[in-house]
């Protein structure tokens, strides 16, 4: 019996690297997202478009034969004149022949754990084969053992199929992009523009059923985090840097806070590409001083800790206002339980696909790191979890998907090296490389929108991207 439960276990696991690779690579190459692959090296790198030509341009991404597939994806056009139909019907064609090459690329990679999913089936049918022959023939004891396993596979049962449907529809939309091809090429071939609306709407479709195809798998346990991507060298050696997580995907704003404590002037970039030159920004100057780094910028409102004090502060960049602030019941504050590096950080505020959340510590449990669900509008402790790790053992920490990632140190050679699931209430130990490039993080934040991490790391704002392992849903499933 452990030769296919090792074989099905090498099936999971490769049915994760394809969903895995469905949820970040293929929305990417379409143009459904900020993120895309890098090749050879799995990983996303987050991009904006240039302010100048609103061109979004992509990385490649390695096909399993060693192909090099590269991407540059223009954003379409919201009025069409009818003197520019050639240069409409040649985007059109280059955002299908995009969605083309994703699909090949998926197809490659799907095709082996296919098999394996087929080859799978072949067991389970020749194991329960077994079961109904072996009736008498077997001792009770072998016969219960032998029914037991069966009992362990049902459940695999429906996740593949699950997966054959995955696959059928692959393949149906293969076949979509496939006719949308022939038809554009027939167009350009008569140098007409008839039916170019009718192709449009196609083309808007396939891509909106890719993209929920990708969201159906967007949270994931963490399994990797990308080498650093240095966005820009401005500011002090400490300090936080962020964008607005509930933000539409055009508002691509963002919120720039140097040093750790006594601050109040905060910086608002009106794109990433001002940001990066040091261009077209406002300037707040928030009421009250703040501590650490550990702030967050959620739905239009900057949350942090009020400076010399366990208070939390909302304050709203529109109105200019406070508006509302509340004492976190037994928190530490003014360094008492900071991180390793120090800094005042003893509150820190973060954003994941769930919400909002505080990670702090109290007296009551010896400095060990407490994870708070809050309410955004009224910032009232809504559950509270004791995680159990000592929080100046922490380098720094972040949420993904319900699930706190703690790093053991803040210098050269730190590691995700704790994770502490809330859902459960456990923990377990990790061991997920993560590259301090410039030996000593200030600041390390999640950003569910783009599915990176923000980092301040002496003195340079930095995007790590991250790999989720995701596992396949079946119908019904909760």
């Amino acid at each position: 019996m452990s030769v296919p439960l090792l074989k099905i276990g090498a099936v999971l696991s490769t049915m994760a690297m394809v969903t895995n690779w469905m949820s970040q690579t293929l929305p990417s190459l379409v143009g459904l997202n900020g993120t895309v692959s890098r090749a050879g090296a799995s990983e996303k790198i987050t991009l904006f478009q240039s302010p100048e030509e609103g061109w979004q341009l992509y990385t490649s991404a390695q096909a399993p034969d060693g192909k090099c597939i590269c991407t540059a994806v223009i954003p379409a056009q919201s009025t069409c004149s009818r003197d520019g139909r050639s240069r409409e019907l040649r985007q059109l064609m280059e955002k299908v022949q995009n969605v083309s090459q994703s699909m090949e690329v998926l197809e490659l990679r799907t095709y082996r754990d296919l098999q394996y999913v087929r080859s799978m089936e072949t067991l389970m049918r020749s194991l329960d084969a077994r079961l109904r022959a072996a009736d008498g023939s077997l001792s009770a004891k072998s016969f219960q053992e032998l029914k037991d396993r069966m009992t362990e596979l049902l459940p695999l049962s429906s996740v593949l199929e699950q997966y054959k449907a995955d696959t059928r529809t692959i393949v149906r939309l293969r076949e979509e992009v496939r006719n949308l091809s022939g038809s554009l090429a027939a167009i350009q071939e008569e140098m007409g523009a008839y039916g170019y609306e009718d192709l449009q709407q196609r083309v808007m479709a396939l891509e909106a059923r890719l993209h929920a195809c990708a969201q159906k798998l967007g949270c994931g346990k963490l399994t990797g985090v990308s080498n650093p991507i240095t966005i820009r060298a401005m500011g002090s050696r400490f300090g936080s840097w962020m964008t607005d997580t509930m933000a539409p995907s055009a508002d691509s704003r963002v919120w720039y806070m140097d040093g750790y404590y006594k601050g109040r002037r905060v910086l608002e970039f009106r794109t990433l590409g001002d940001f990066i030159k040091g261009q077209n920004f406002i300037q707040h100057l928030l009421p009250q001083p703040w501590a650490g780094t550990g702030h967050v910028v959620y739905n239009g409102s900057l949350f942090y800790n009020k400076y010399q004090s366990n208070v939390v502060v909302k304050y709203h960049f529109r109105s200019r206002s406070v508006l509302v602030q509340r004492s976190l019941p037994g928190a530490g504050y003014n360094n008492t339980f900071p991180y390793s590096w120090g800094g005042f950080s003893d509150m820190d505020f973060m954003v994941d696909e769930s919400g909002l959340w505080a990670v702090y510590t109290t007296n009551q449990n010896a400095g060990n790191i407490v994870v708070s669900r809050l309410d955004p509008h009224t910032l009232e402790v809504m559950r509270s979890w004791d995680t159990g790790y000592p929080k100046r053992s922490a380098g720094e920490a972040f949420m993904i998907c319900g699930v706190l990632y703690v790093t053991n140190s803040h210098l050269a050679g730190a590691k995700v090296y704790f994770a502490y699931f809330t859902n459960t209430s456990s923990y377990e130990y990790t061991d997920v490389p993560f590259h301090n490039q410039y030996s000593h993080i200030s600041m390390l934040d999640y950003n569910p929108r783009e599915r990176a991490l923000y980092t301040w790391n002496n003195g340079h704002q930095v995007l790590y991207n991250v790999t989720l392992f995701h596992v396949i849903s079946t119908a019904g499933d909760p």
